[in-house]
């Protein structure tokens, strides 16, 4: 069996039990695609990819359905993300048209992203502080250990212990602690990353390792002050894929209700060369979401938020992701000539 051949059957039964919610056999494979081979071909071939672990047989009947890794190798293979409609194209042209503000924008991106999707559409929504850094200090704690000590604004004090690379002394760290300041004061504590480069390059080269290190305790002290939330549309669109999900609906429901679970997995994904990122049933690393498939494209600046779907395994990925995508450039493009 040729590997494309092999692609093309996958393809073809990834498609028809997306589009039937029944089995695929090799007949109606036959019958529905041009694969210019017979029935007794389709069906050998369908027989490796039952045995690479691609399609499985859901009962005794000839018919298979996609597999997790089945979904993967399929979606991977998505080399062009098509262009949306023209019709999508003016729904959120509207959108622009028609949001009032920053939290309406966000709302009904993610009301059209469930229309267009027929899933459960997300959006990271970063909580950013408005304070500002007043002051920065490093204070040795012994020859390898310092405390971090940042003051904002608010008048919050947040503090964090680093490891340094190398025995550093309390001169040493009063200097790198002045030229943070320098570089930090006033500084919104949301805004991030640091300007690493020109912290880096405010020291001389041989304490660059442990301005590095300290630089990155104040990023983190500052990323754990930051509070996202999720906004979300389209939960009722889970009851249309029932049939799909059956009893793992309710903790499916769950997940997304906590919020906590759908945040972390979204901080997790990165994105791949299509400026997407996808995980399907057990890639989500969560027990509660092995049913589903996350499809995910950042937006806006720099901050890693992302936009999404959360819907079954069994669901359009070629459509999803296009609608994805094209919605988090369509959003970044907004926000950004806002």
């Amino acid at each position: 069996m040729s590997d494309t051949r092999r692609l093309h059957v996958l393809r073809a039964i990834v498609e028809d039990y997306v589009h039937t919610r029944e089995p695929v056999g090799s007949k109606a494979l036959v019958e529905r695609h041009n694969l210019e081979v017979s029935p007794a071909t389709i069906r050998n071939d369908m027989a490796h990819l039952e045995e690479e672990g691609l399609i499985t047989a859901p009962h005794t009947s000839a018919g298979r359905i996609p597999t997790d890794s089945g979904y993967r190798l399929f979606v991977d293979k998505i080399t062009e993300v098509r262009p949306l409609s023209q019709a999508e194209r003016r729904a959120m042209d509207i959108l622009a048209e028609t949001a009032d503000d920053y939290e309406a924008m966000l709302e009904q991106t993610v009301r059209l992203l469930a229309m267009l999707t027929n899933q459960v559409a997300v959006i990271q929504h970063p909580q950013h502080s408005t304070a500002k850094i007043r002051h920065v200090d490093v204070v040795q704690m012994s020859e390898r250990r310092a405390l971090v000590i940042l003051i904002l604004s608010t008048g919050k004090v947040e503090q964090r212990m680093v490891t340094l690379p190398e025995p550093t002394d309390e001169q040493t760290l009063h200097r790198i602690g002045q030229r943070l300041n320098e570089h930090l004061f006033g500084r919104t504590a949301s805004a991030l990353p640091l300007p690493s480069e020109r912290l880096l390059g405010s020291v001389e080269p041989a304490l660059q390792p442990v301005m590095a290190v300290i630089a990155n305790g104040v990023e983190s002290v500052l990323e754990s002050s930051r509070v996202d939330r999720i906004i979300m549309a389209g939960t009722a669109n889970l009851a249309k894929s029932g049939g799909d999900l059956g009893p793992s609906i309710a903790p499916i429901l769950e997940a997304l209700e906590e919020q906590v679970v759908l945040l972390r997995l979204l901080h997790e994904m990165e994105q791949d060369r299509r400026g997407l990122s996808v995980r399907i049933g057990q890639e989500t690393d969560h027990e509660s979401l092995s049913e589903t498939a996350v499809v995910a494209a950042e937006y806006g600046t720099d901050d890693g938020a992302k936009l999404g779907v959360v819907g079954p395994t069994r669901m359009d990925y070629s459509s999803t992701m296009s609608a994805v995508r094209a919605m988090a450039r369509y959003l970044s493009r907004i926000l950004s000539e806002g």
